[in-house]
């Protein structure tokens, strides 16, 4: 079981990741906002799929309310539309698999 130091690092490594994806993504649709709203994106994310996770459990109908939600944050943000939005959101959750495909994991056999 990890400790709470074990936690914090992992968060902010997670953290960190997700907001250079969001920073990368966003450049590469043509946003100019910078990486404070990248930074900001990643933690609203965070705080709305750790609550709808936790109201509606795990499965397909957290990750879809989930998911609308965060669509929701990223058209106030970066002051897009939905199909914008949408293609944010769909190569950031390619690249974060890819990413987390890639990076080991802080926890194991250390």
């Amino acid at each position: 079981m990890a400790g709470l130091f074990d936690t914090a690092i992992g968060f902010l490594a997670a953290l960190i990741v997700s907001t250079l994806v969001i920073f990368i993504v966003t450049k590469l649709t043509g946003e100019k906002e910078g990486l404070v709203t990248a930074l900001i994106a990643a933690i609203v994310g965070t705080v709305i799929y750790t609550l709808v996770y936790w109201i509606l459990g795990n499965g397909l109908l957290a990750a879809l309310v989930g998911g609308f939600v965060w669509l929701l944050a990223l058209k106030a943000l970066y002051k897009i539309g939905w199909l914008k939005a949408l293609l944010i959101a769909i190569i950031v959750w390619i690249l974060a698999a890819l990413v987390g495909f890639v990076l080991p994991t802080l926890t194991g056999p250390f």
